[in-house]
């Protein structure tokens, strides 16, 4: 099997767009994870119901956060994606995000061609301040029943910081 983390890459994040693969649906309490050795997802282990993403959670090709993962993509659409899809995706900004200890930031994206919202979102300022809200208290908490106050959201940043975050998530993945 092919791996796309080879093949499919990182997008043009200079010009704010960038390929976001699909981990977890929007309402799923399944962790799925992209195993980037066996080139598959993998459901790592299934959350409590209540802890179910806000929002679609995925990845960039061809990245890495400072945790050795790909970097994570916080994706906004009215209906979940599905598992294993990507799509190009505008960039809003970015959560900074620790979870155990470890830089974990999330870039905050809308699809880019998205003809039921049209251009509604250029910055997270655009977004439903509920939304974010929502965003911040399930990162907060999703760990609470397991191992509390081990996840903190530091706060959320515009374009310009989710760009530098990307660059240096590329310049690691080619470092590898």
């Amino acid at each position: 099997m092919a791996d796309f983390n080879k093949i499919l890459d990182a997008g043009d994040y200079k010009n704010g767009e960038i390929n976001v693969v699909i981990e977890i649906p929007t309402g799923s309490n399944h962790k799925i994870e992209w195993d980037r050795k066996n080139a598959c997802f993998m459901l790592d282990r299934i959350e409590p119901i209540a802890f179910a993403k806000p929002c679609n959670y995925g990845f960039i090709p061809q990245t890495l956060d400072e945790d050795g993962d790909e970097l994570d993509v916080l994706m906004i659409t009215d209906q979940p994606l599905t598992t294993g899809i990507y799509t190009s995706a505008r960039v809003l900004g970015v959560m900074k995000f620790v979870d155990d200890g470890e830089v974990d930031d999330k870039i905050i994206a809308v699809p880019a061609d998205d003809r039921n919202n049209g251009d509604m979102y250029k910055t997270l300022e655009d977004l439903p301040k509920r939304l974010i809200e929502q965003i911040e208290f399930h990162f907060n908490h999703y760990k609470d029943l397991k191992k509390p106050g081990t996840t903190t959201v530091k706060a959320f940043e515009g374009i310009d910081e989710a760009k530098k975050v990307i660059a240096d998530a590329i310049e690691r993945w080619n470092k590898q």
